[in-house]
């Protein structure tokens, strides 16, 4: 049970710490779609 908890804890942080990074890849993902609408028009 001690490693589940550390394990669950560890997974936490990462994901809190990740938070940023998948925002900013979002960003990047819009903008890259907005890009290729305008090559289409």
């Amino acid at each position: 049970m001690r490693k589940f908890s550390a394990l669950l804890g560890v997974l936490a942080v990462l994901l809190l710490a990740g938070c940023n990074t998948v925002q900013g890849l979002g960003k990047d993902i819009e903008k890259g779609g907005e890009a290729i609408q305008k090559v289409a028009k």
